[in-house]
């Protein structure tokens, strides 16, 4: 009989078995990726994004052959006017109106901007002595000042033209410097390469861009540059890494370097999706307050090359970096090799698990036998049956009987 005791612990016993077990932790889509649950294959579609950025490349150049860039007069000089005013909402496009009625031959895109709220600038192709007398009466007019108050600087083409070529030779040490670090860190020249080509493509698209909306390029447009393309190496630079980490002693492994870069991919793609959206928000902000807040100036310069660098330099560290670094190292001969010895491996390992399957196959088919009329196995149905049936009954063994009913 259950004494008190008893019916409690019982009672308890029932209440933790029907107590609710905790729930599994919920595995996110960056765990999955990174222990390779889901995957998508970047490197084996690489024709795919060679081809998208094959046709960004080519409206890009396109875009800057047919349209132009529109240099800065930093870049392609002129005349500068700044003048002190109480800056309003009307400013700008009524200085602005001033000077282009004025009619100057060539002076199609001439940049009115604020500076602060008490000076505006006016920013002009280079003009003759007489045509920087109209301007300044002009704008003195405009903001209702006397024209000896509008100071004005006059940049020379030439210095422009040397501004412009020290910009390319700073660009020029900086591809270099970074291909020389990257194979200093990696100790693989054909990660330099792929890394470069991926900053070419970042800043070709970078400057097609400038070409078909045409915004003025002014050194906030070359900082951007340089900004977006130390961008884009980071983010390259890390699924390099990761590539690095993965191929470690890769000649011992199962897996071919582009099925060990590619899973390099999908490990970081969260991190690197999660980076650029992160960088794009705030450059996106910068870029509207530019272009539609303020109208020009160096925010909307600099905010579109970071916009459009950024988002460049993302794509091309997955889709052109990673894909071309694989098909680069597997051209080597000790990968070709290793590709090669997996292949017969799996060829081999495919006819053995052929050959299990059919065995298996055969050994479950059911075997027919006549019996003689005389079989003791005892058949519902004369004729054929299964040869388990038979194993059974051969197995089976007759009851000893006593000695006192065997026959002497």
């Amino acid at each position: 009989m259950a004494t008190e005791k008893d019916t409690t612990v019982i009672a308890d016993e029932r209440d933790d078995a029907n107590a609710e077990l905790p729930k599994p932790a919920k595995v996110t889509l960056a765990h999955r990726l990174y222990t390779g649950q889901i995957s998508y294959d970047f490197v084996a579609h690489r024709r795919r994004w060679y081809i998208i950025s094959a046709i960004a490349l080519v409206a890009s150049l396109l875009a800057v052959i047919i349209n132009g860039l529109n240099m800065g007069i930093e870049f392609r000089g002129g005349v500068d006017f700044q003048a002190p005013v109480q800056v309003t909402a009307q400013t700008v496009p009524e200085v602005r109106d001033a000077v282009a009625s004025l009619g100057l031959a060539g002076q199609d895109d001439i940049t009115v901007t604020t500076m602060g709220d008490n000076k505006v600038r006016v920013q002009t192709k280079p003009l003759t002595p007489d045509e920087v007398v109209q301007v300044k009466k002009a704008i003195s007019g405009a903001v209702g000042i006397q024209p000896d108050d509008v100071t004005y600087t006059q940049i020379g083409a030439s210095w422009g033209q040397q501004i412009t070529t020290k910009a390319l030779i700073a660009l020029g040490v900086f591809l270099t410097l970074v291909m020389l670090l990257i194979w200093i860190y990696f100790r693989d020249f054909k990660m330099s390469i792929a890394a470069i080509i991926a900053l070419v493509h970042d800043l070709v698209i970078t400057v097609g861009v400038y070409a078909l909306i045409g915004f003025t390029v002014t050194p906030a447009t070359m900082i951007g540059v340089l900004t977006i393309l130390g961008y884009s190496l980071y983010d390259t630079v890390v699924v390099f890494d990761k590539i690095r980490e993965n191929t470690k002693d890769i000649l011992n492994s199962d897996r071919t370097y582009s099925q060990a870069a590619n899973a390099a991919v999908n490990q970081v793609l969260v991190r690197s999706l999660n980076t650029t959206i992160i960088g794009v928000l705030p450059v996106a902000a910068l870029l509207f307050t530019g272009w539609f807040v303020l109208g020009t100036g160096p925010l909307k310069d600099l905010g579109l090359a970071l916009f459009v660098g950024m988002i460049a330099g993302a794509y091309s560290s997955i889709f052109i970096a990673t894909p071309l670094l694989a098909q680069l190292r597997e051209r080597d001969a000790d990968m070709t090799e290793h590709r090669e010895h997996l292949e017969r491996k799996r060829a081999r390992a495919d006819v053995r698990a052929s050959a299990q399957a059919k065995t298996k196959t055969a050994a479950t088919k059911t075997v027919a036998v006549e019996l003689d009329a005389a079989t003791d196995a005892e058949v519902a149905t004369p004729g054929l049956v299964d040869a388990k049936a038979i194993q059974q009954a051969a197995r089976q063994q007759r009851a000893r009987q006593p000695r006192s009913k065997r026959k002497h």
